[in-house]
């Protein structure tokens, strides 16, 4: 006789299931029960009967986790973009995608309109400087000399004051747009203002893309090229929440085909809804070995030296509530050992307990076994 959970509905099929388990259990020989021991006292031939199978558990290593996908990625303080600090095209592209830089070398070289008019509304402001200057040198002899009034003297002073501040002012908007201050000494000596304008990397870096092509016409601030410093980068890694408890801030990870280790530096205080799993980011250092984008495996070490660790198949799990045990095989029967669950995967668990690799542990018949235990045996 088959049942169908859809025609009987999940309440009825569940209380059909229950009695045809319990009058299955009371054909089977004398079974007794230690409820409060969490034992099921059955004979070998009744184990069989039930269904039962048992395995070894294999010991795990102590200090890792079954190994997870893990996403390589870029730290964010370590990626930066650098952008046009003024409207213009572009007229020469000196980098490509993959390319490493050097502080100082050249990036993108600019045809600009606006930095024409930076440039001589600096060489302005510096000619106002030197003329207010002038004026304030005169009228302080004439004060000396009685010939003018003070408040003339103190409208000379304030003149000069607002002409440097105007020089200052220039001279930053000439520093925002790339130009060094020794460029900006050669300029103020020289006069000889320049068309164009070439910006360069702030700092030594790897080129992970190109948002500029020559020729292209941009605004100020739009994206010219994204820098990254790659001597270290980020693990990402999707654990089921389940699983969060037995990984810390600080342990250590190992990325497999990879030789050093990193460590996690941050367990999410939230959990995707769709995907019931937790964000876990961990600092790997890179030799060059590492690249971002590429995807791994990885292994997070969540126990102290000392702890066993043992795998099982999945189906070995006994879980009640928040309590995970297994079905250990005693003399008289099975007991229900608790033990705390390390990791998963649909396959096996990674479990730590009082278990040992002589121990038999129940992988089939553990619906019966926990009937007997629910009271349904006789």
């Amino acid at each position: 006789m088959q049942l169908r959970q859809a025609t009987l509905g999940p309440s009825l099929f569940r209380r059909v299931a229950r009695a045809l388990l319990a009058l299955a259990l009371s054909f089977l020989p004398s079974v007794s029960v230690s409820v409060a021991e969490d034992e099921v006292k059955l004979s070998a031939e009744q184990a069989q009967n039930l269904g039962v199978r048992v395995t070894h558990p294999v010991s795990s290593r102590t200090d890792q986790t079954l190994p997870y996908p893990t996403q390589i990625v870029i730290p964010t303080p370590q990626l930066w973009v650098v952008s046009a600090p003024v409207a213009g095209m572009v007229s020469n592209l000196a980098v490509a995608r993959g390319d490493r830089v050097d502080a100082g070398q050249p990036l993108v070289t600019l045809e600009s309109p606006s930095f024409v008019s930076q440039q001589r509304e600096y060489l302005q402001a510096v000619a106002q400087e030197v003329l207010a200057a002038q004026q304030l040198k005169r009228n302080a002899d004439l004060f000396e000399g009685k010939a003018v009034p003070q408040r003339v003297l103190e409208a000379s002073q304030t003149e000069a004051r607002q002409a440097s501040i105007a020089v200052a002012e220039r001279r930053q908007m000439l520093r925002l747009s790339g130009l060094s201050d020794e460029a900006i000494s050669r300029l103020t000596n020289e006069a000889a203002i320049n068309a164009t304008l070439t910006v360069s990397a702030p700092r030594a870096a790897s080129v992970v893309d190109i948002a500029a092509s020559p020729g292209q016409r941009l605004e100020q601030s739009a994206p010219l090229v994204k820098l990254a410093q790659l001597s270290s980068l980020w693990a990402e890694i999707a654990i089921p929440a389940a699983n969060i408890r037995a990984i810390r801030t600080g342990a250590k990870i190992e990325i497999e085909g990879y030789a050093t280790p990193g460590k996690v530096v941050l367990v999410s205080e939230t959990t995707d809804a769709a995907t019931q799993t937790i964000l876990v980011r961990a600092e790997i250092p890179n030799n060059g070995e590492l690249h971002p984008g590429q995807t791994a495996a990885a292994r997070i070490g969540f126990l102290s030296a000392g702890e066993s660790a043992w795998e099982i198949p999945y189906s070995g799990l006994v879980r009640r509530g928040e309590q995970t045990s297994v079905f250990v095989a005693i003399d008289s029967g099975f007991r229900l050992v608790p033990v705390a669950l390390l990791a998963e995967d649909q396959d096996h668990v990674v479990v730590s307990g009082p278990l040992t690799d002589k121990n038999e542990i129940a992988i089939g018949g553990i619906s019966a076994l926990r009937g007997i235990l629910s009271g349904l045996g006789p």
